[in-house]
């Protein structure tokens, strides 16, 4: 295998590795269902900051978000979309100011969130030599899950017929399915969808609109490159430009333009 290739396995393995890490350490929404929780926001960030060494990937974010609401993110490469998703996540740690989701706080309160988050990163979080239906029943066991949902999500995805094959088999949108069959087996309270609808064809974009659309009623948090499609997902449009708030208003209020502009 190629330097270049076997870095990239590297890589992707660690970052799986950490991510099941967080799974087995989080406590699940089953376990706290006896704790009232009331707060009417699924998201607050009060002067958000995140640092790589002297460079600033986030800056003075502030925003709140309802339940059930969708936050829609945009801005070039690098502007820090992918590293405020980790750190929703819980997979970095803020440097300065203060996370709140669901009424907890982050870091302190990680544990009380990972059961109730569902992650889609640009990374499947799934492990090549498995078959879809193995990396699915690793992560049901991780969440407490049946075997009768992994099924469910399968066939929800349209999977079960290639479930038993190596996911290195399967095409890159086969991949994108299984990996938004992971996100949400475990029926997670708040979706963060790095780019969710890359690699799939129109028809595979509407069999995952009922699991990860608006039509979900779930909260979500989505990074974007497409105006037209992310403001028609939004409720609240947040546009970063080198880790600062460019822009943060309502879908509603936000011209096509005005995103078009982040990227100049």
């Amino acid at each position: 295998m190629p330097l270049l290739a076997q870095a990239f396995e590297k890589r992707s393995a660690a970052y799986l590795t950490r991510w099941l890490i967080c799974a087995m350490l989080s406590t699940s929404r089953r376990e706290s269902e006896g704790t009232a929780d009331t707060n009417r926001l699924a998201l607050e960030l009060m002067g958000l900051e995140r640092r790589f060494g002297e460079r600033v990937a986030l800056s003075k974010l502030s925003l709140s978000l309802e339940r059930g609401a969708t936050l829609v993110v945009f801005g070039p490469n690098g502007a820090g979309k992918t590293t405020l998703l980790r750190v929703l996540a819980t997979l970095l740690r803020p440097h300065a100011g203060k996370v709140r989701m669901f009424g907890h706080e982050l870091p302190a309160e990680s544990w009380a969130l990972r059961g109730r988050i569902g992650l889609l990163a640009h990374e499947p979080l799934l492990y090549r030599e498995l078959t879809t239906r193995e990396n699915l029943t690793l992560h049901a066991r991780l969440h407490g899950v049946s075997m009768e949902r992994v099924e469910q999500t399968l066939e929800a995805v349209a999977l079960g017929s290639r479930a038993g094959e190596p996911l290195r088999m399967l095409s890159r949108g086969m991949v994108q399915r299984a990996a938004i069959a992971r996100v949400v087996l475990h029926d997670p309270e708040l979706l963060l969808l790095d780019e969710p609808r890359a690699n799939l064809d129109p028809a595979a974009g509407e069999l995952v609109e009922p699991l990860i659309g608006r039509s979900s009623g779930r909260t979500r948090v989505i990074s974007s490159h497409d105006p037209a499609s992310g403001l028609a997902e939004a409720d609240l449009v947040l546009g970063l430009r080198a880790g600062r708030p460019a822009l943060l208003q309502s879908a509603s209020s936000t011209d096509p333009d005005e995103i078009t502009e982040l990227y100049r």
